[in-house]
């Protein structure tokens, strides 16, 4: 069975006299340990999909399953509850906290999980080695660069132990190196660890290490490539 299945999915904004498709018939599937692009110019629907398919967007038709739970059954707690236990996220924005410190950071949804003090703070600073933040355990966001702050958010999405990661834009708002180094990390977690991954990008750097490319346009997917060996 596929991590995850979208069948014919819809997504339709009733704003205007006109309604807008966001998304339209979509249909594929994701398989365990994938690091996979969701491409596409801006309005293609690309954000909205990655937000649908992390159970942050409701959608109009359609069905999306997740490690076999049709996320349209659910209710709102019973979805929030999933999201914290199925799913990691990494925003491009970071959506660090601020008053918290890098181990604060990615405690948090372990704490929201239930987890006991111990294993928290174990676990998060496990994490931020891995990450390379061994030395940043205790500082702010605002004292850490653009490429440590998504790290941190790396960790963070990954202190859940989810079954997979999205990724919105996260090389979005770095520099070259950070860049790199970040997907370095990243494409090192789906080997070594078997993390999927999935990115919503129009970063060629992001499109360069994808295995897989599902491209969009005005909300239908155009094509879905997979990688040359």
């Amino acid at each position: 069975m596929a991590l995850i299945e979208i069948s014919n999915l819809t997504k339709i904004y009733n704003t205007t006299s006109v309604p807008v498709y966001a998304v339209q018939n979509v249909n594929f599937t994701i398989e365990k340990n994938e690091f996979t692009a969701i491409v596409g110019p801006s309005g293609s629907g690309k954000t909205t999909l990655l937000n649908m398919i992390g159970g942050l967007d409701d959608y109009t038709e359609g069905k999306i399953v997740v490690d076999g739970v049709d996320l349209s059954a659910l209710k709102a707690n019973q979805l929030v509850d999933f999201r914290l236990q199925k799913i990691g996220f990494v925003f491009q924005a970071y959506n660090l906290i601020p008053v918290f410190s890098a181990k604060e950071n990615v405690e948090f949804i372990m704490l929201l999980q239930g987890v006991s003090k111990e294993e928290r703070e174990g676990r998060a600073v496990k994490l931020l080695k891995q990450v390379g933040l061994e030395a940043k355990i205790d500082t702010r966001p605002s004292q850490l660069s653009g490429g440590e702050q998504q790290r941190v958010a790396v960790a963070r999405a990954l202190a859940s132990k989810p079954s997979f990661v999205l990724a919105d834009e996260p090389t979005a708002n770095l520099d070259t190196a950070s860049a790199e180094s970040l997907l370095d990390l990243m494409e090192e977690l789906n080997k070594k660890s078997g993390m999927t991954f999935i990115f919503s990008t129009h970063d060629p750097r992001v499109m360069k290490r994808a295995r897989r490319i599902v491209t969009l346009v005005d909300g239908k997917i155009a094509k879905i490539e997979e990688a040359k060996a």
